[in-house]
């Protein structure tokens, strides 16, 4: 289950992303309701993607709508944004402002993803279920053995440079 499928995330009879407004919550309220650790709430605020509105004793506390902006990143973060680049997607107020073409991009991206994902449980489901005497003296498995040898040089390999 990821954070933002998580119902400690949302109050009862709101959307998901609608809290109530119930004031400040310490640290560990804030933890508790989000699932996301003491430390991590910390380490946010250090990266400037939630602000603490004060102390109550030695305990940080934020403001109920810390919740919402928990649940944006959790949602950037199941995407596979970054933290840097969650932070980029809010504007100086604290409001989401998102690019469009950012999300498209990373759509795209995680369609290339799932293909890849697709194409290495296709050849896992081969090779669990192939026939031949052993996986090296199959064609299909040396074909995949083959593209991902190639895959793995063409990364390593240095950017050819212009002759002239």
């Amino acid at each position: 289950m990821h954070a933002f499928e998580r119902p400690e995330l949302h109050c009862a009879n709101s959307s998901p992303l609608e809290v109530k407004r119930v004031g400040n919550l310490d640290i560990a309220e804030v933890a508790r309701r989000s699932g996301v650790p003491a430390s991590a709430l910390r380490y946010y605020e250090e990266k400037g993607l939630i602000a603490s509105t004060g102390r109550r004793g030695l305990r940080r506390t934020f403001d109920a709508r810390v919740l919402e902006r928990l649940a944006l990143i959790a949602l950037g973060r199941a995407a596979g944004f970054s933290l840097d680049e969650i932070t980029s997607m809010f504007d100086a107020q604290g409001r989401p402002s998102i690019d469009r073409a950012t999300l498209a991009a990373k759509a795209d991206e995680l369609d290339g993803t799932i293909r890849k994902l697709i194409s290495m449980r296709d050849g896992l489901r081969h090779a669990a279920a192939c026939t031949a005497p052993s996986h090296m003296e199959c064609p299909k498995f040396q074909r995949i053995l083959r593209a991902a040898s190639d895959a793995r040089r063409a990364k390593k390999a240095p950017p050819s440079l212009p002759r002239g």
